[in-house]
């Protein structure tokens, strides 16, 4: 049994690993928090040996509840993650140099240990972060910790914190995902069940991944019972009103009624934040959503939405002259209601 590796496959892991050099110039993980005062969020980025962003604001704000001052001294990985980036970039180049699949297996085995070490020493961060907290802090909460996600969102008080790879995280994850590709092309190569299949299946796997990562953000449905309205905090239960905001960043803001969507908007563009979609549901199809702009709306005295905007959104004019009961309902387009519900 052939146990060398192809020409290709040596090149595409020495590519991988070469590109691990991007986590000394990029951070390697971010955490971003928001909150109605701060739309656009607070950001904090980790690096291999340091951390950047609003950790000032972000230590100011956590003094209150008792969390400690972040610092770089209190990462004492930071000493010699570098060392173990290179350690894995040199050991790259050994499977490209020697080609043996068993070197390749060692370098896969040791990346994915590698992985869950990794997040394990970053839950135990923050657990430790979230859980042990200042007696004398001038907001006290008992029984209640403020551990952040591991990865993903969690709702901490009245912010929203998602905790990510950052740039740096997202290109080691993807050598990763090119060296795994390797190591499945290799064994199908010696499965022997199609020499020429393999490497378009790699080539397309990489770019759904990619594609998939480039997708625009979209409107999320709303879920009754534990989405808020992000203006006035109200529940949200009937979704046949209301709407969404998504900024540039891709947060998504979710709203109960037009006008607390107006509201938000209008106060938020004067702090020119970036808002960069506004969405609005179908009355026809409750629960889902329009481009504000193309959009047709319906104002009347007994549509009754949630916070008295009165007011829903339809696919067509047509439609929503259809919904007409009496002579207080008018029909606007997205500029006249935004000029209604000021």
């Amino acid at each position: 049994m052939n146990n060398q590796l192809s020409i290709v496959s040596r090149i595409l892991v020495a590519f991988a690993s070469g590109a691990l050099i991007v986590v000394f110039f990029l951070p390697a993980w971010r955490i971003d928090l928001f909150a109605p005062q701060y739309p656009e969020g607070l950001t904090m980025n980790i690096w291999i040996n340091g951390i950047s962003g609003d950790v000032d604001v972000i230590n100011g704000l956590n003094h209150y509840i008792g969390m400690k001052h972040i610092t770089v001294a209190m990462f004492p990985e930071f000493r010699f993650l570098p060392y173990v980036v290179l350690f894995f970039m040199l050991l790259g180049v050994t499977v490209a140099i020697t080609g043996k699949r068993k070197v390749l297996f060692l370098y896969l085995l040791l990346t994915l240990l590698g992985g869950l070490l990794a997040m394990y020493d970053f839950y135990q961060w923050g657990y430790d972060y979230g859980h042990n907290l200042d007696p004398k802090a001038p907001i006290q909460v008992p029984g209640l910790s403020y551990q952040p996600p591991l990865l993903g969102h969690k709702r901490l008080l009245n912010f929203d914190a998602y905790s990510l790879p950052g740039v740096g995280g997202w290109v080691v994850i993807a050598a990763g995902c090119l060296s795994f590709v390797v190591w499945f092309m290799e064994w199908y190569r010696h499965r022997k069940v199609s020499r020429r299949a393999a490497p378009a299946v790699a080539v397309v796997c990489i770019m759904l991944f990619l594609l998939n990562a480039c997708s625009p953000a979209s409107p999320e449905p709303f879920q009754p019972g534990k989405d808020f309205c992000t203006y006035c905090k109200m529940g949200i239960s009937d979704t046949r009103y209301g709407g969404e905001v998504i900024t540039r960043k891709g947060k998504t803001y979710k709203f109960d009624d037009l006008k607390c969507m107006i509201s938000y908007m209008r106060m938020n563009d004067r702090k020119d934040n970036g808002l960069a979609q506004s969405w609005v549901v179908d009355f026809d199809q409750p629960n889902t959503f329009l481009k504000a702009q193309d959009a047709s709306f319906l104002n009347g005295n007994t549509l009754k939405s949630p916070m008295g905007g009165n007011t829903a959104g339809f696919k067509t004019k047509a439609a929503a002259q259809a919904k007409i009961v009496d002579t207080s309902y008018v029909v606007l387009d997205w500029e006249a209601v935004q000029a209604k519900l000021k």
